[in-house]
């Protein structure tokens, strides 16, 4: 069966697209995805994204899996090339610049903007450590510059879930962490049941932040979009950091802010087609 895909990135974080409006259900397998996401080997990619119909009343669904064949509850990176993807396919009929997106971490509200970059509605952050969940902490209490060892050292750790869990450490300078050695072992850790995407976060000023990112099934990335969520989340609730901020990723930047009057967490980033092409399942 032939397919067509369209590839796309944000910020280096890149993904196949496949229109999936007729169908329920993807018209892939996990197993054929890990193949299609092998650099060498397949087209490459970070995970593979499709376009179904909509649930609950919303305009289209969001299904995705990762590199290696699992599936996470939402992508930020991802859902901004899907707003992107949508928009290409409805082509001279679009008539609206913000959909709202079915994801397994709920509504997902991502708009187009006049300059071409995609601004999205990531919903409430969710900080109780049951809601991460991590067993860091109690379940009803936050987790907030707690210990946790890795690696035989002790790191002090927020964590955040953006519908995805999050563990969030700051340090001196990020890139001297030894990101696909130690990104494993907390992905791995014990005190994740689901495991975690993990953020190492350097303050450059209280506006601006670097980051490097290990992304629960797919590995080191050049962007995480939920990720940059969380760790602007994390930079309030430590006090480091404002509530409007860029997040400097080595894919390029994202502006996140954490909205005093709704609380709800914006991010605004690009998404960039790459290129389209054909597939054939196996």
């Amino acid at each position: 069966m032939a397919i067509e895909f369209t590839k796309y990135h944000g910020l280096g974080n890149d993904f196949i697209l496949i229109d999936n409006r007729s169908s329920s259900m993807p018209v892939l397998t996990p197993e054929q995805a890990v193949k299609l996401c092998d650099r060498h080997f397949g087209i490459g990619a970070d995970g593979v994204i499709f376009a179904l119909p909509g649930e609950n009343g919303t305009d289209y669904t969001m299904r995705i899996f990762n590199s290696d064949g699992s599936e996470p509850e939402m992508c930020g990176n991802g859902i901004r090339c899907l707003a992107g993807f949508l928009a290409d396919l409805e082509g001279e009929s679009r008539n609206k610049d913000l959909y709202h997106i079915h994801t397994l971490a709920g509504t997902i509200t991502p708009q187009l903007m006049a300059d071409g970059q995609v601004k999205v509605d990531m919903g409430l952050p969710r900080l109780l450590a049951g809601e991460i969940p991590t067993t860091i902490a109690p379940a009803e209490e936050k987790v907030i510059n707690q210990p946790l060892e890795v690696a035989g050292k002790r790191w002090e750790v927020t964590c955040v879930s953006m519908g995805n869990p999050h563990c969030i450490t700051f340090v001196e300078d990020v890139a001297a962490i030894p990101l696909e050695s130690i990104g494993p072992q907390f992905e791995h850790h014990p005190s994740f049941p689901q495991r975690t995407n993990t953020e190492f976060i350097q303050v450059v000023r209280r506006d601006y932040l670097k980051m490097r990112v290990w992304e629960r099934g797919a590995g080191i990335t050049l962007a995480c979009g939920t990720g940059a969520c969380a760790s602007l989340v994390a930079g309030v609730l430590t006090g480091k950091c404002d509530r409007t901020a860029t997040v400097e990723l080595p894919g390029g930047p994202l502006l996140i802010e954490w909205s005093e009057v709704d609380q709800r967490i914006y991010m605004t980033g690009p998404a960039q087609r790459v290129f389209t092409g054909n597939i054939t399942s196996s």
